[in-house]
């Protein structure tokens, strides 16, 4: 079973850069990686929803919105089921299944994506998965989360570590996928 890696820490910490970083770091290796980012979306300084994107094929869509009309509601968001099913459980499953793809990234692990009972099982699956894997994850569900889980490591990001971690978690992942 592949290595792997968490992520988390308060929200805003700057989880999701160190992530886009590895990512960057790997591709200029050589390393393939597969999985999905998602991303805050703003107008005129206001979070309104969080947007998704498949990391192969580069679709994209809502994870969620404040004016999204149907889904399950978390704080003044609706997540949107079916991007979250077409655009992030698909690049999951595309990451686990596809021979040339060496690392699988998830942003993030949090209570908007355990609404899907597909990505429950997609997660499941990587999680007991060959491969490696790296994902942010919400820090209110990481204990529960984690509880059981073998050949893991947790990386907090704080504002005080943020710069320095990169480095430190792209040694590590390197290491894992040298092996």
């Amino acid at each position: 079973m592949g290595k792997k890696i968490f992520l988390t820490g308060k929200p805003g910490v700057g989880k999701t850069t160190i992530m886009l970083y590895l990512i960057e770091e790997l591709k200029k290796m050589g390393f393939n990686v597969g999985g999905f980012i998602s991303s805050e979306v703003r107008v005129k300084g206001v979070r309104v929803g969080f947007k998704i994107k498949d990391l192969t094929s580069k679709k994209e869509g809502w994870l969620a919105h404040i004016n999204q009309v149907f889904g399950p509601k978390l704080g003044k968001y609706k997540v949107n089921l079916k991007d979250l099913n077409d655009i992030g459980v698909s690049s999951i499953n595309e990451a686990e299944s596809n021979p040339n793809i060496d690392l699988i990234a998830v942003d993030e692990l949090g209570p908007m994506e355990f609404f899907s009972f597909e990505f429950k099982k997609a997660i499941e699956k990587i999680i007991n998965g060959k491969k490696p894997l790296i994902a942010t994850i919400h820090y209110k569900v990481k204990d529960d989360f984690l509880k059981g889980l073998e050949n893991y490591k947790v990386f907090e990001v704080t504002l005080e570590n943020r710069e320095s971690l990169p480095k430190e978690i792209l040694k590590e992942i390197i290491l894992e996928l040298k092996k």
